[in-house]
Order: C-alpha cells, then sequence, then structure tokens
C-alpha cells in the first residue's frame, strides 16, 4: 500500500537538557543546554525526528520554515535548502558576531551558519520520515552503509565536579583539573564504552599544563591515539612550540591557532597534521584552507553543514584533495548521534574515529539510549534513523524550558562562567 508522504505538520520543540561542568577557553558549559527537536508528520501518520541547537537564533529561522514544509512531501529534500532560504531571511544583527560561536566554537558565526544548522535537524527530520514509509534506514536514502559500526573517540575535558552554587544536576562524575583527574577520566570512559583513542579539550590552562596531561595519557595508554583540541586559543608561536614538543604522541593537532592564515603558517612549519571544525565549516571555506594547505584533517558535522547530504559532499571533496576527515560533535542529544551515526556508515573516506559528547549526556528524549560498544556504535538498519521518541521525557524538558526566565536559552560559556568567578571575561584569542 502507497503512502502519503506529503508533509502535513511540523512540530518544533524546544528543550533545556542538564550539561555537566565542562571547561573550554570560553567558559564552561551552563548547567543546562538548548536544544531543538523538529518533527515531520506526514499526512499518513508517520513522524519523522531530527535535531538541532535549541539558542533562541536557531528557532526564530525553524519557525517560518515550519510552516513553510506543510504540503511538500518528505522526499523533496533536494528543494529543502531553496525554500530555507527563501522563507527564513537573514539572521538578526544580535544573532550574527565576528567573534567565536559558543554554542559550538567553530569559529565565526554567520547567518548562512545559523541557517544551515537549521536546515539540518529538517533534513533528518524528513528523511526519518522518508525511511520509515519505505521500510528503509536512513544510510540505504544516502546509498547505502560501507561499514556496519562507527567507531568514536573518548572526549576528555576539564571539568568541575559541580556547577556552582549546586546548580544542574549531578552527574557523578570527579572534578578534573590536572593530568592525573584527565588520566582518571580517560580510564572511565575506556572502561564503560570501550574508547580506544581520546580528545582532550584544550585551551583551558597554559599550554605546558595540557601538554602535560597529554603525556600522561600517552603513558597511561600507549599508542592510542591521542588528540588535543585548544580551539584556536594558541599563537602561531605556540602552536610551533606544542607541536614540537608532543608532536610525535598526537594522532593530529585540533584548531591550535583560530584563522586560516594562522593555521596555514602553523603547518607550513611542523609536520604534525593540524584538523579543524574552526576554520573549514563551510564549503566558501573549503579553497583558501585546502589551496594553503592549513588542514590536513577536516571534522565534518551534519549540523555545520546543512544535512546528511552536504555532509556526504564535503566528504567527497575530501578525499578528492587527499585531506582526512572525522566528525565534530556537539552537546547532543540520541537523535543527533543517531543521525551522525547514519552519515557516518556511508563516507567511505572516515579516516578518523569520531567525537561525540554522548557520554557527557545524562538525559534523552528517546526511548532507548545508544550504547557504545568497544568504542564503536552499530549502524541501525531499522527503519529511518532507527530511534524513537520519549513524549514523556520530551516533555519534561520542553517544560524546563518553558519555566526557564531566558537566563539558559542561549548558551552563553563566559556567562556560566562568571557564576563561579564574577570577574570572568570572555579571553580574546589567541590566549597564550
Amino acid at each position: 500500500m502507497s503512502q502519503d508522504l506529503t508533509i502535513g505538520e511540523i512540530r518544533l520543540t524546544p528543550v533545556l537538557t542538564a550539561d555537566p561542568p565542562l571547561l573550554n577557553t570560553q567558559g564552561v558549559h551552563q548547567p543546562y543546554t538548548p536544544r531543538l527537536i523538529v518533527e515531520a508528520v506526514t499526512a499518513g501518520g508517520i513522524t519523522g525526528v531530527g535535531e538541532t541547537y535549541g539558542d533562541t537564533a536557531y528557532l526564530r529561522l525553524a519557525a517560518p520554515l515550519a510552516v513553510a514544509l506543510p504540503g511538500h512531501r518528505v522526499s523533496d529534500v533536494n528543494g529543502l535548502h531553496d525554500l530555507a532560504a527563501r522563507v527564513c531571511g537573514p539572521a538578526p544583527e544580535s544573532a550574527v558576531s565576528s567573534s567565536v560561536d559558543a554554542s559550538g566554537l567553530r569559529g565565526v558565526r554567520t547567518a548562512e551558519k545559523l541557517r544551515l544548522s537549521v536546515v539540518s535537524a529538517f533534513e533528518v527530520a524528513l528523511l526519518d520520515a522518508f525511511g520509515k514509509a519505505l521500510g528503509l534506514p536512513v544510510h540505504a536514502l544516502l546509498g547505502g552503509k560501507v561499514r556496519d559500526a562507527v567507531e568514536y573517540s573518548g572526549y576528555l575535558f576539564y571539568r568541575w565536579a559541580r556547577h556552582p552554587d549546586g546548580a544542574g544536576e549531578d552527574d557523578g562524575w570527579e572534578a578534573a583539573l590536572d593530568p592525573a583527574g584527565i588520566v582518571a577520566q580517560a580510564r572511565r570512559l575506556a572502561r564503560e564504552h570501550g574508547f580506544r583513542s581520546f580528545k582532550l579539550k584544550g585551551g583551558v590552562f597554559p599550554p605546558g599544563e595540557e601538554t602535560a596531561a597529554v603525556r600522561a595519557l600517552a603513558e597511561a595508554f600507549p599508542g592510542r591515539p591521542l588528540r588535543l583540541d585548544p580551539n584556536g586559543a594558541w599563537t602561531v608561536e605556540t602552536s610551533l612550540r606544542v607541536a614540537d614538543e608532543i608532536g610525535g604522541l598526537l594522532e593530529y593537532l585540533e584548531d591550535p591557532a583560530g584563522t586560516v592564515d594562522r593555521m596555514a603558517r602553523v603547518a607550513a612549519a611542523t609536520e604534525v597534521p593540524l584538523a579543524t571544525n574552526m576554520c573549514v565549516t563551510t564549503f566558501a571555506e573549503i579553497p583558501e584552507a585546502f589551496a594553503r594547505r592549513a588542514v590536513r584533517v577536516v571534522l565534518s558535522d551534519h549540523h555545520y553543514w546543512g544535512g546528511p547530504r552536504n555532509t556526504r559532499e564535503l566528504a567527497a571533496i575530501c578525499r578528492i584533495h587527499g585531506v582526512g576527515l572525522s566528525m565534530h560533535s556537539n552537546t547532543h542529544l540520541g537523535i543527533s548521534l543517531a543521525a551522525m551515526n547514519q552519515v557516518a556508515a556511508v563516507v567511505p573516506n572516515l579516516d578518523h574515529a569520531c567525537d561525540t559528547h554522548y557520554p557527557w549526556q545524562t538525559e534523552d528524549v528517546i526511548t532507548e539510549r545508544l550504547a557504545f560498544d568497544g568504542g564503536s556504535l552499530t549502524v541501525s538498519d531499522r527503519p529511518g534513523l532507527g530511534v524513537e521518541l520519549d513524549r514523556e521525557r520530551l516533555a519534561a524538558l520542553h517544560r524546563r524550558w518553558l519555566a526557564d526566565d531566558g537566563a539558559l536559552r542561549d548558551r552563553d560559556d563566559a556567562r556560566a562562567m562568571r557564576r563561579a568567578d564574577p570577574g570572568w571575561r570572555t579571553q580574546p584569542v589567541p590566549r597564550w
């Protein structure tokens, strides 16, 4: 029996989900982080789901697209970007910044990046619904999987044990503010999830302290791939010094310097591979970065690039230019991780284990939490993404968003840091 694939309704549900006190160069995560859940409901009653950032700027762009989509078919994914460009309009100036985007530390925030991150959730929802209607997994709609499981890297953070003033939820983790704390954190992630490689979020302490942590990890996990990501917090000179000191221990050094020019200067003077999710996050940023050989690994992210299909195109471009590929993560719930896993399954040139924040998230909006086995996540062959909404939990996290006075509806790591240190200000980069 044929399915009516016409979109009858789009539901937008902003939520606040618990986030631990993870530190970065901008400050610290808030007790709760905003996410947006998108549901595409067909006239035949099939619901597809997507997820993206839930800050106010994203909600403003999502609303008109949600109004415009009913009447279109969930199979019309090709027309989604053009429709969004027509109906969403430019982002307000207050939402666009010349500084680092704290919601993902992905370089400069632009109107295009905001729109792409919104469209990504709608595309995932359409593909999920389409797959469910056809009885096919999303990876089949993207050309078919080339691997049955996707490997992920343990994501290490300097962190506090609790948020200031006891805010937020207790996630059961201890503080990690020195090399011993980072190694203990890695041991637990390896024990509970089987991760075989590790990435340390740097840019928090002076470089010498963070290189000491990398050395401690190398001693504790000999031969394991290690990465360090200071989110552009270092000068060219500092980046080169660190590369010289610990480059032999690193799989790659991620965004040591925050611009294409500085990255190119670092790359020209070291053999240590440089990776990025800050300098190359749109197609327009590719030509200069690749021509100047500023990066050897691009960390893709279907949120950044406008959905799974654009991510697949990015992978092809990287393959043509001999640039490696991995995947960046944000503070995602299970819908985003399921989508990420489906995309990773179809990309032939996935050269490195993917990042994931998921072990740090204690709450979710899906009925069955996704589980890593030996550091990998099995690719679901169930129709669509292979996950289902937990409507009771979705409603609870939405009620939290409704009850918020607006203080948490936009991620602001510097503001969160000022709860502990009233004198804290966003640090200019490079810091060291």
